[in-house]
């Protein structure tokens, strides 16, 4: 992601059922509507964490996978439960905790727990 040309952050955008041990795995522990997207994130440079630009880019990727992907039906995106400023920033851009689940981590110092975000497709926007 870039603001005022600079790079800042990055994000990475998957299809859940491309993943299929990963899928099984969330389906064991919450609801997961097929054609379900999830998404990785970061704000790269230390500077500029804590200034609101992961909210602003996880609502701009939310608005765009409805126009980029046409069959994705929801966003679901797992977070450590110690991560507060990263699940701020989803409560932040508009998804909401569904549930706890115990995933494998991204860091191998922290535990399984985690809080699962989901924010659905809006009504009226049609699927092509």
């Amino acid at each position: 992601m870039l603001l005022d040309g600079e790079p800042f952050g990055l994000v990475q955008r998957c299809r859940l059922a491309d993943y299929p041990e990963y899928l099984a795995e969330l389906v064991e522990q919450a609801d997961v509507p097929e054609g379900a997207v999830s998404v990785d994130y970061l704000i790269g440079d230390p500077r500029r964490a804590g200034r609101g630009l992961g909210t602003l880019m996880l609502r701009a990727v939310i608005e765009a996978t409805w126009s980029d992907h046409p069959d994705a039906t929801a966003m679901l995106v797992p977070v450590h439960v110690g991560n507060t400023a990263s699940w701020r920033a989803l409560e932040k851009a508009g998804m909401r905790r569904v549930a706890e689940v115990s995933l494998e981590p991204d860091n191998p110092l922290d535990d399984r727990a985690h809080h699962l975000y989901r924010i659905d497709r809006p009504a009226g926007d049609l699927m092509t």
